[in-house]
């Protein structure tokens, strides 16, 4: 649901599968075993997924070469803004921004850029899930084929925790059909550019209401628990410290199915 560059994006998994045994599935489930999220808002973590969000796009040619060797952008400080780092063994291996848009906080990358088409929407109502800045660890996403799945977790998470009226996806063409096949999003708008990037992106999205169930029962590490959702999405109160790390907790599901 975002900008990046995963190798598995060309694998091909099967049309339909909603066994919880399928080798597919439990290939991410025993992934998700040793996956944890982060919630980062400050210091050596923020600075650790800026530099892994240069080092991938500069790797695929998506930024020039810069000395400060971190992609940041002004959309990072928002108040509806969430910056994610998904570790591995404690390990650094990708990480996810998102936005949840609505009338009170209408501001995010896909807003701006496609601002003729959604701005209107908001006005009337539609609320979103923005995901953006989508990056991993050369060495991890190729060992990790399963890490899309890992990372984009995070946005089928956000959805069903805010249950926004879409989800988009502003992505490089080539990357359209995996978009397509696992989350069922439609084109909403055509070629644009980007801030910061030097390759072009159009606007996919999935309606929330028609697909997020179906989407969920056909990959079920998907699922996941109010607390969990919780854990990601609310902010902490006055004088609370925020959780340092999330586990996921898909696999409670598996364990009583």
């Amino acid at each position: 649901m975002s900008i990046g560059e995963f190798a598995s994006d060309d694998v091909r998994w099967p049309a339909r599968d909603r066994d919880m045994e399928s080798p597919f599935n439990r290939s991410v489930f025993s992934v998700l075993e040793r996956i944890e999220y982060r919630v980062c808002e400050r210091g050596e973590d923020l600075e650790a997924i800026y530099r892994l969000r240069y080092d991938s796009y500069l790797a695929a040619g998506m930024v020039r070469e810069d000395a400060a060797r971190m992609v940041e952008d002004r959309y990072d400080e928002l108040p509806n803004s969430y910056r994610f780092g998904v570790y591995y063994d404690g390990v650094l291996v990708s990480t996810l921004r998102l936005h949840y848009v609505d009338s009170a906080f209408p501001v995010s990358p896909s807003s701006e850029v496609f601002g003729d088409i959604l701005e209107p929407r908001i006005a009337r109502g539609e609320t979103f899930v923005d995901p953006s800045r989508f990056a991993a660890a050369a060495e991890w996403s190729k060992t990790l084929r399963v890490l899309p799945y890992v990372t984009l977790r995070l946005a089928m998470l956000a959805c069903k925790h805010f249950y926004p009226t879409y989800c988009l996806t502003a992505i490089k063409e080539e990357h359209s059909a995996f978009y397509r096949r696992v989350f069922r999003s439609v084109p909403a708008a055509g070629v644009r550019s980007y801030p910061g990037l030097t390759v072009p992106v159009h606007l996919l999205q999935s309606s929330i209401e028609a697909n997020l169930e179906g989407i969920i029962q056909r990959f079920p590490f998907f699922r996941s628990t109010a607390f969990e959702r919780r854990m990601l999405f609310e902010r902490p109160k006055k004088g609370e410290l925020a959780p340092l790390t999330i586990l996921p907790t898909a696999r409670y599901f598996k364990q009583a199915a």
